[in-house]
């Protein structure tokens, strides 16, 4: 099993070395889509997964979730943790056995889900419907020191609620004078670069796994399709996603490295538990 990089006391020590530092920002890969992003002395959890649920759940099925990389903390140990998100309702999205632990940690912790998805969030994690902060494509909320603004995600399509509400969102955060965008789980669809580029991104957080239908489960971006989204859409730096934590549903991202040298996007690989900082304003060239 993949070890990471940092692990429960060696991460949580490297997230409070840093995370008040100057005006850069830094995220670390929970695995999966899931990450932490620190803006000085503000935290925001991104789509976090970590724990075992999807392993028991499918553990006596044809569809066994085997873990190929270890947890990198628990999450009891995030209370520090003001805002986390959640981009559509699958478990390795929206995890109650991740987020549970979380708001025992901090009852204060602020959930934001997309608007369509707020009952089964609310049932599943077991809150009040009202605390939680719902987005709809488009649109944007404020909190924790973040403002998150609602992008259509195509989980193999661009799926609406009755009411017209996408059931898949990416978000694009806004905090000081940088933009994130993380993607969810999404395909390219016609459009996505040019709501995208107006956002000047610092840093996209995008999936590579693809599409596979003997998996059984929705597709994504894969590698190349990352690569090529990330350098349209004009992101200064884009980091891939989703694999490497289930054998059934992974990738070797050197397709992704491959087109990304090609069309000369900067881009990172993390395992899981390490750190990507942003360069100070200093030395930026914004």
């Amino acid at each position: 099993m993949i070890k990471p990089v940092l692990q429960d006391d060696d991460f949580l020590a490297d997230v409070g070395a840093v995370s008040r530092s100057g005006d850069e920002f830094h995220v670390w890969w929970f695995g999966q889509s899931g990450f932490l992003l620190a803006w000085q002395g503000h935290f925001l959890a991104l789509d976090p997964y970590l724990s075992d649920s999807l392993t028991k759940k499918y553990a006596q099925t044809d569809k066994p979730h085997v873990r190929m990389t270890e947890l990198v903390v628990d999450p009891r140990r995030l209370g520090f943790v003001s805002v986390v998100t959640s981009s559509h309702n699958h478990t390795d999205h929206l995890d109650s056995e991740t987020l549970r632990p979380m708001f025992q940690a901090n009852p204060g912790l602020r959930l934001v889900v997309p608007e369509a998805n707020r009952a089964f969030a609310a049932q599943r994690v077991g809150i009040p419907e009202e605390t939680l902060i719902g987005v709809r494509a488009g649109g944007s909320v404020s909190v924790g020191g973040f403002e998150l603004i609602g992008v259509p995600a195509a989980h193999e399509d661009l799926a609406r609620d009755a009411a017209g509400n996408h059931i898949y969102l990416g978000y694009v955060v806004r905090f000081g004078p940088w933009n994130l965008y993380h993607s969810g789980d999404t395909l390219r669809y016609p459009g996505l670069e040019e709501l995208l580029r107006p956002w000047k991104i610092d840093l996209a957080l995008l999936p590579i796994n693809g599409r596979a239908p003997e998996r059984r489960v929705p597709g994504n971006l894969n590698g190349p399709e990352a690569a090529q989204l990330a350098a349209d859409m004009g992101a200064r730096c884009v980091i891939p996603c989703h694999y490497e934590l289930f054998e059934f549903n992974t990738a070797n991202p050197g397709a992704f490295v491959e087109v990304c040298g090609r069309l000369g996007q900067r881009f990172e690989i993390l395992r899981a538990g390490q750190r990507w900082s942003s360069p100070s304003l200093e030395s930026s060239s914004r």
